[in-house]
C-alpha cells in the first residue's frame, strides 16, 4: 500500500503542476480566421482585412482573444524564444482586429481613435501576462526590447490595420516558421512599388516611413541589417526592374525619401 500511496502522490503531483491552460503553439484558431478573412492583393504583397467577416465570427475571434489573454508570464517565459515571438505577433495581430470591431464599420482608420484619449495602441483594452494591457507594450515594450529579440523585421509582422502598413498575412505566425515569415514579409512589403520603390527619374530611393519612424532598429547590426540604405541594397531586384536602377541600390548611392503614409482601413470592403 505504501508504494501506491506513494505512486498516487506522484500522479497528482505532477497533475497539479500542469498549468490549466496551455497554448496550443500552431495558432490554428487564429490561423482559420485569417485564411477565412484576409485576402490579398497587389500581386500578393498587400492584403486587405474582412473586418465584417470578423464581425460574424466574432466569438470565434474571441475564443483566440481569451485564449491569449491566458497566458502567465511564467509560462511565456518557459517558452523558446520562437515561441514567444509568434505568439506577441499573433496576439498583437489578433487584438489590433478587435480594436477595430468596437467601432466598425463606423470607422475610417485607426487613428480615429485619437493620438491622446482613446490613443489605439496606449489604450488598455485587454489583458495579457494577468493584467490590463496595450498595443505599445506587445510591440515597443516586449518585442523591440534591446537585447530579447533584436530582430527589426517585426516591423513587418506587427500590423496597424492601415493600408500603408504591411500587409497582414492570410495565416498566423508559428514557431517552426516565424523566420521565414518575417523574411518573407519584408520580401513581400519592399515589393510593393506603391509603398517602396526607386525612382528611376528622380533616381531616389521612395520607401515607407516606417524606415523613417524606426530607422534605428536598422542600423544596430541585428540579422545583419547595419542601415536603411544597407537594408535596400539587400532588397534591390526587389525595389527596381532595370539592372542599372537595381546597381544604384546596391551601392547605396540614391538618396532615400520618405513616402506619405496612408492610414486608411485596410478594408476588404
Amino acid at each position: 500500500m505504501t508504494e501506491i500511496r506513494r505512486f498516487l502522490f506522484v500522479i497528482f503531483t505532477a497533475l497539479f503542476a500542469l498549468p490549466a491552460f496551455a497554448l496550443d503553439h500552431t495558432h490554428k484558431a487564429w490561423d482559420d480566421l485569417l485564411k477565412k478573412h484576409v485576402t490579398y492583393v497587389e500581386n500578393g504583397n498587400a492584403s486587405r482585412v474582412s473586418y465584417a467577416g470578423f464581425m460574424k465570427d466574432h466569438a470565434a475571434l474571441k475564443q483566440v482573444l481569451d485564449s491569449y489573454s491566458a497566458v502567465t508570464k511564467s509560462e511565456f517565459d518557459g517558452w523558446t524564444k520562437p515561441q514567444q515571438q509568434a505568439f506577441l505577433i499573433n496576439a498583437y495581430n489578433a487584438f489590433t482586429v478587435e480594436k477595430i470591431l468596437t467601432r466598425y464599420p463606423n470607422i475610417k482608420s485607426i487613428r480615429d481613435f485619437g493620438s491622446v484619449f482613446g490613443n489605439p495602441w496606449k489604450d488598455k483594452f485587454f489583458n495579457l501576462f494577468g493584467q490590463p494591457s496595450f498595443l505599445d507594450f506587445i510591440e515597443h515594450e516586449t518585442l523591440r526590447k534591446e537585447g530579447v529579440y533584436d530582430d527589426p523585421r517585426v516591423h513587418v509582422a506587427v500590423v496597424c490595420a492601415s493600408i500603408g502598413c504591411p500587409m497582414l498575412r492570410n495565416e498566423a505566425f508559428t514557431p517552426d516558421k516565424v523566420e521565414a515569415q518575417m523574411e518573407d514579409g519584408m520580401r513581400r512589403f519592399l515589393s510593393d512599388r506603391t509603398r517602396n520603390r526607386y525612382n528611376a527619374q528622380s533616381k531616389k530611393l521612395e520607401i515607407s516611413r516606417i524606415f523613417d519612424w524606426y530607422g534605428k532598429d536598422f542600423e544596430k547590426g541585428h540579422k545583419g541589417f547595419a542601415s536603411v540604405k544597407g537594408t535596400m541594397a539587400k532588397y534591390a531586384d526587389l525595389l527596381a526592374e532595370a539592372p542599372a536602377d537595381r546597381d544604384a541600390v546596391r551601392s547605396q548611392s540614391a538618396d532615400v525619401t520618405f513616402l506619405e503614409y496612408d492610414w486608411a482601413l485596410n478594408d476588404a470592403k
